[in-house]
């Protein structure tokens, strides 16, 4: 029997503010997918993307006008999952996090969803994490129940980047990504054989 293909897993960092920690979350779930044979990893950062504030939308090709919304959406769509990791502003996610996923449609849909949360104080994004499970839950994505969170998100991290209590949040980031392979893999192979219609 063939061995599948490795499910391409987009891991979006979420936050564009200065000083962030997003990309230190982001770059420890990268690792814990990278050291696995079943994910092949892009790390799509928002804040690197460069996305326009104001977007014309496409045409009756689906083409965006922008090259870097078109770079963006390319990246996207080859994405058979997403992991969004988001910091909870305010109760709240990131207004730049809102831009890039509204950015596009098509390239959401039926693909599963996954979210890493974190904040200064106790939630642990969980705040954000909800009002993202209905936004993608709108654009025809699966959002998955588990997430993985850090409450007091500088406390967490060493100077290396490795989490502190890395036995507890590196398990739940392998629930997490067992999770997003089941439904990967359930989705393309429905995806292959009849395409999805929203």
């Amino acid at each position: 029997m063939p061995t599948a293909a490795p499910v391409r897993l987009a891991v979006i960092v979420g936050s564009t503010r200065q000083g962030r920690i997003g990309p230190v979350v982001a770059d420890w779930f990268a690792r814990q997918a990278r050291a696995r044979d079943d994910f092949a990893v892009d790390v799509v950062d928002i804040a690197e993307a460069r996305l326009p504030t104001v977007l014309t939308p496409p045409d009756e090709h689906g083409r965006h006008a922008s090259p870097e919304v078109r770079a963006y959406a390319e990246r996207i769509a080859a994405a058979d999952v997403f992991v969004v990791v988001t910091p909870e502003y305010n109760r709240g996610y990131p207004a730049a996090l809102k831009h890039a996923v509204d950015c596009l449609f098509t390239q959401w849909q039926a693909k599963p969803a996954a979210f890493v949360g974190y904040a200064g104080g106790m939630s642990g994004g969980m705040r954000a994490i909800e009002q993202l499970r209905s936004v993608f839950a709108e654009l025809h994505a699966v959002p998955l129940r588990d997430s993985v969170n850090f409450p007091h998100v500088y406390t967490r991290f060493d100077e290396d980047g490795e989490p502190l209590d890395a036995q507890e949040v590196n398990a739940a980031a392998k629930k997490l990504l067992d999770q997003l392979l089941w439904w990967a893999q359930a989705l393309r192979e429905a995806r292959a054989r009849r395409p999805y219609v929203a």
